[in-house]
């Protein structure tokens, strides 16, 4: 009997991807956990892992093709063809480098319905895509004739809506949300000339931004500072690496998310995602790390459950997943399930910045670089020492600034104890 091979959940929102190129055949034998395609997001190139063991029997799609995720990309049985159907159209082989179809030859089976969501806020029918891109053009979803299933409004429908276009009689009357209620950004006419360059928005940048405009519209941010003294980490961390080679070696980031994990266990709101009328308190401690990208850009890569795991088994996840980011070949794993996040521009010789908060979570660490100053010492004489400042960006919604100054505390701590991050 076929089983299905289902495009996995790619992290951050993602609803759809664009097929680079399969990398198994129909014919070819897999197992759960093999990579059966490349696909591309907003944000990088992905690994697309199976979760089935068997025989291709059939591929779904061709390069270039969207795949969205929770549907087929094809299926695997025990050598026998995908069942015929007349309810969706057969898909014409796609050549591989070595001119091989490919997509079986057998006629696609159906597709089992797509999984969406059921609940329309506001009455207003409309795919969570569709809706977000609304918010971000401005558009009052209420004037948008859908033309998927049932009136629901579409990506598409939202791209190709021009202002003054006729909503359908049975438009729902609900009084407009508070995103829909944004008015678009208006500029001048785009300059033209000798004098300007024109570059259109990658795919990236616009996801970038899109999800900054949402974080920034509508997360109430708060921000504490702490300057802390880093002198104990960084000679700890020179007597972890003299005993390790370069590919074990620990990074100052490394001893950085390891004590933001530990602070959230004393402080596990700042673990808490925000849900309208509901808090999600998250029992696992999952940190994203904001890497900067070749290419320019950034994506987060999360370490799971990072408060229980060694210093030197986080640093080596840490340093797998970054690597395969700069390399354009993350894992649909490496990007999902952030509760916490820590952006580090330590590299860059910055002394402090804020950041703004991936959502849901309530909270995001910038961590600035370490550097040596002048400080007054314990007898009150100067010296010299190693100072590194710190800003939490917190979800006024979840915490509250007293919580926010006592979890940069906890944290402080064992990054001026660092022995505390080995027991």
């Amino acid at each position: 009997m076929a089983e299905a091979i289902i495009m996995p959940d790619l992290g951050s929102g993602m609803e759809e991807a664009t097929l680079l190129n399969w990398v198994k055949k129909v014919g070819d034998t897999i197992n759960s956990g093999d990579v059966i395609a490349e696909v591309e997001t907003d944000k990088a190139t992905v690994e697309v892992p199976v979760t089935v063991s068997g025989t291709i029997t059939q591929l779904i799609g061709k390069a270039g093709d969207l795949l969205k995720v929770g549907t087929p990309i094809g299926y695997v049985g025990e050598g026998e063809a995908a069942a015929p159907s007349d309810d969706t159209p057969k898909e014409a082989p796609a050549p591989a480098s070595n001119g091989t179809p490919v997509v079986a030859a057998a006629a696609p089976v159906p597709l089992p319905a797509q999984s969406e969501d059921d609940h329309f806020p506001d009455g207003v029918k409309a795919s969570p895509l569709a809706r977000k891109m609304a918010a971000e053009r401005g558009i009052d979803l209420r004037l948008v004739a859908g033309t998927g299933p049932g009136g629901r409004i579409t990506k598409a429908d939202i791209e190709g809506f021009k202002p003054g276009t006729a909503a359908p009689a049975d438009a729902p009357t609900a009084p407009p949300t508070a995103a829909s209620a944004i008015p678009a950004a208006h500029y001048d006419a785009l300059p033209t000339g000798d004098d300007v360059e024109i570059i259109e928005v990658t795919r990236m940048r616009a996801r970038i931004a899109a999800r900054m405009v949402e974080s920034r519209q509508q997360i109430p941010h708060f921000y504490v500072t702490s300057e802390i003294d880093v002198g104990a980490l960084l000679a700890l961390r020179q007597q972890i690496n003299a005993t390790l080679d370069d590919d074990h070696k620990i990074s100052v980031n490394d001893l950085v998310v390891k004590a933001a994990a530990l602070a959230l266990r004393q402080y596990p709101n700042l673990n808490t995602h925000f849900y309208g009328d509901k808090l999600v308190r998250h029992k696992r401690i999952h940190i994203g790390i904001a890497v900067a990208l070749p290419q320019g850009g950034l994506i987060n890569v999360v370490v799971k459950d990072a408060d229980q795991l060694s210093v030197g088994a986080l640093a080596a996840d840490a340093k797998a997943m970054i690597a395969r980011a700069r390399e354009g070949k993350v894992k649909p794993d490496d990007m999902q399930g952030s509760t916490f996040t820590v952006s580090n521009l330590g590299a860059f010789d910055v002394s402090q910045f804020v950041a703004i908060i991936n959502p849901p979570e309530a909270g995001i660490l910038a961590v600035g670089t370490a550097s040596r100053v002048p400080v007054v010492l314990p007898d009150g004489t100067l010296g010299v020492g190693n100072r590194m400042k710190v800003t939490l960006s917190a979800d006024h919604r979840v915490t509250d600034g007293a919580e926010g100054a006592a979890f940069m505390q906890a944290f402080k701590r064992l990054i001026e104890t660092p022995m505390l991050l080995l027991v």
